[in-house]
């Protein structure tokens, strides 16, 4: 008798390395979730079955959030193929999660037409740890992304006054002169 993985073909494996890779894996195409990974689940809190012809919009915070992703991802896959970031995600419970993605499109020219996604949830939203409040962590996982105070403001349903106040309070107690320093000493200490 031959053992069982003798009796796999190729696409047998194929099919088996997707359904049970280790990170939440997603087959897009226009940014519809064509096929979705067991991981996903875990990850994520929908069933592939669940997630199948759904836009990814309902894995993101909000319109602004899907929107201005998406767009960062496609103007980086225009130059290469291969994108990575860390982003703000929702999982079905309604919880926010912060998450590494990790893509691939099949067609430079238009990245979104097809493409395979990856994600992670990171372990911390920001690496400043207890130095932050809340609020303060949700802000600067928006920085580390690039968005914007008005971004930012428009995601998280407050004025572009209060995320310079946060922005502020963040600058002063991690000991940095401006944002840009701020930005770097966040990556550096564990959002990216």
């Amino acid at each position: 008798m031959q053992p069982a993985h003798r009796q796999l073909t190729a696409r047998d494996y194929d099919s088996l390395g997707f359904q049970n890779a280790p990170d939440a894996t997603l087959v897009l195409a226009e940014r519809v979730i064509v096929r979705a990974s067991l991981m996903v689940e875990a990850v994520f809190g929908w069933t592939p079955q669940e997630l199948a012809g759904r836009s990814m919009r309902c894995l993101y915070p909000g319109q602004t959030d899907f929107d201005l992703v998406g767009e960062r991802a496609r103007k980086a896959l225009r130059e290469r193929p291969f994108y990575r970031d860390e982003r703000f995600m929702r999982r079905k419970d309604g919880q926010i999660v912060w998450m590494e993605g990790r893509g691939r499109t099949m067609d430079q020219a238009d990245p979104h037409r097809l493409a395979i996604w990856t994600y992670r949830p990171l372990d911390s939203a920001v690496g400043a740890g207890s130095l932050l409040t809340a609020a303060e962590k949700r802000v600067a996982g928006y920085l580390v992304n690039g968005f914007t105070s008005k971004e930012i403001a428009k995601s998280l349903g407050c004025s572009p006054r209060t995320v310079e106040v946060h922005r502020a309070n963040m600058i002063r107690k991690i000991g940095v002169r401006n944002s840009f320093e701020l930005v770097r000493r966040l990556l550096d200490t564990g959002a990216g």
